[in-house]
């Protein structure tokens, strides 16, 4: 097993991309803390655990990864409980802000960059510190999104969150190298989760599926392999990389807008805050 002996803590672990992660990482030997806003959908992840007998090698912990508290919180489980912290997957996330930018609330501008980009910020932060403290390196990945790499690849504010994800990302990387911590970025594309779709699974199964070259929708399975590689030292010359991983998409061009107009609000006539898997109820309003 690739990661025998190994910890990592991965943010918004308790559904979609985060979820398949964390089934991936406890079947290739590691200890996870799963991190997430979202009870409800950590106690059922912890099932999942449990029901493939792993529930000593994994932790739950609530975590509102836009405050530092907890943060620190979520990596001091895994030092108590696991002795060490080997791997940092800055996963979470949310759709955030929607709308067109002449009506966006500065609220709802604030609310995404706190939870896509202020969280990134923070788990690197606190990972950098204990993973120099420890002396042997270690491995960040954080979640982008191809809709960092172009105007029309997701709404104009989650866009703008995930490049400077990227940004960060390259910066880390430079400033840590001297540690041996390896800072890389994932991009998905379009990965069918509950996030993604919104709890309409059926009605968008269509538009991931045909919704870039591969013929194949994207799932979170896809996204935990690349997670598990840069993970890995099979990736111990790889720092500072933005591993796109969105079945051509991004080679096509996304023009995403077109397809997903209740996402991006361009064209819906609508506007506000969406907050994913978190359990909060979105804040959306006709104009």
């Amino acid at each position: 097993m690739r990661l025998e002996g190994k910890t990592a803590v991965i943010t918004g672990g308790a559904s979609g991309m985060g979820r398949a992660s964390v089934l991936r990482f406890l079947a290739e030997g590691a200890n996870v803390v799963i991190a997430d806003y979202n009870a409800k959908t950590g106690a059922e992840t912890m099932e999942l655990v449990e029901a493939q007998g792993h529930s000593k090698q994994a932790r739950f912990i609530k975590t509102d990864v836009a405050k530092e508290a907890d943060i620190e919180a979520m990596l001091k489980c895994a030092l108590d409980n696991f002795g060490r912290l080997d791997i940092l997957f800055n996963n979470a996330g949310v759709g955030g802000a929607i709308g067109p930018i002449t009506e966006i609330p500065v609220e709802a501008f604030d609310y995404t960059f706190d939870v896509l980009t202020k969280s990134v910020f923070l788990g690197m932060k606190h990972g950098a510190r204990i993973f120099q403290k420890q002396g042997w390196g270690g491995s960040i990945i954080n979640t982008a999104s191809i809709a960092g790499l172009s105007g029309d690849a997701g709404p104009i504010i989650y866009s703008a969150a995930k490049a400077a994800v990227i940004s960060l990302t390259k910066g880390a990387a430079v400033e840590l190298a001297q540690d041996k911590i390896r800072v890389n970025a994932i991009l998905p594309g379009l990965i069918f989760t509950p996030l993604a779709h919104g709890g309409k699974a059926e009605k968008y199964e269509h538009i991931f599926t045909t919704g870039q070259p591969w013929p194949e929708m994207g799932v979170g399975e896809h996204i935990a392999g690349a997670a598990l590689f840069l993970a890995t030292d099979d990736a111990r010359f790889v720092t500072g990389e933005s591993l796109v991983v969105d079945g051509g998409l991004t080679a096509a061009g996304p023009e995403l807008s077109k397809r997903f107009k209740q996402n991006s609000g361009r064209g819906a006539g609508v506007v506000g805050i969406t907050r994913g898997t978190t359990g909060e109820a979105p804040d959306v309003r006709k104009l």
